[in-house]
């Protein structure tokens, strides 16, 4: 048996796709995408197809390529299925950025069903380890956020980064040093930095503010020293 689910999330189609597989009562279920808002109900609705008779489920966590805190509702669900159905379940092939997130959550990457990594290593500290676990996802939300906001900003960095190499003639690695250096010696956020470089090069475009005229000055004037 072959399928898969789909649900559009937060207006994008298919963020998840579920794929599973049942051979001689396993199953595995092999996640494509994105762990985010609805995500847990979308393998709701992938185990609930599952037969009566599995006696083991897998996921294959290979195809999962970003996750935020709704990955752990996720966990949850898969954890509520397992108990429910006095049902085996494990997950495998963690990597990447929901590897990180695994690990700021203080969960096993090898395990994050069964046990924290603290727990692990130390079973008399599972207390303290919950004790902790409001602190860990806050920490887990700032990182999230972060990533959100530096894949929001690459289209306007890589525009700004064509700007420099056209202009000072140098190469993609050295446009990006520009860039840096800038948003450190005018403390501006690098973001900030490269929509100003962009809005100036338009017809009627402002030039950058002064800060940031200095400090890519000072930038480009250091290039190849």
């Amino acid at each position: 048996m072959t399928s898969a689910a789909h649900t559009p999330l937060e207006g994008r189609a298919d963020t998840l796709v579920i794929e599973s597989r049942v051979d001689a009562g396993r199953a595995v279920l092999a996640p494509r995408g994105e762990l985010v808002r609805g995500c847990a109900d979308v393998l709701a609705g992938k185990l609930a197809e599952l037969p009566a008779d599995v006696g083991l489920v897998e996921l294959d966590m290979t195809g999962v390529d970003f996750m935020d805190t709704a990955g752990l509702q996720f966990l949850e669900t898969l954890g509520d299925f397992a108990q429910l159905h006095g049902v085996p379940v494990t997950t495998v092939n963690w990597d990447g950025q929901p590897r990180r997130i695994l690990e700021l959550a203080d969960l096993d990457t090898t395990d994050p069903l069964h046990a924290t990594r603290a727990a692990v290593s130390h079973p008399s500290s599972s207390s303290a380890v919950a004790l902790e676990r409001a602190e860990q996802l806050r920490l887990l939300e700032e990182e999230v956020e972060q990533l959100r906001q530096a894949i929001a900003s690459r289209p306007v960095i890589d525009q700004a980064r064509g700007i420099l190499m056209a202009t000072q003639g140098c190469t993609s690695d050295e446009a990006w040093t520009i860039l840096r250096q800038t948003s450190q010696l005018s403390n501006t956020k690098l973001r900030t930095v490269a929509a100003a470089v962009t809005a100036s090069t338009g017809s009627d475009g402002a030039p950058p503010p002064a800060e940031v005229r200095a400090a890519l000055k000072t930038a480009i004037a250091r290039r190849g020293h």
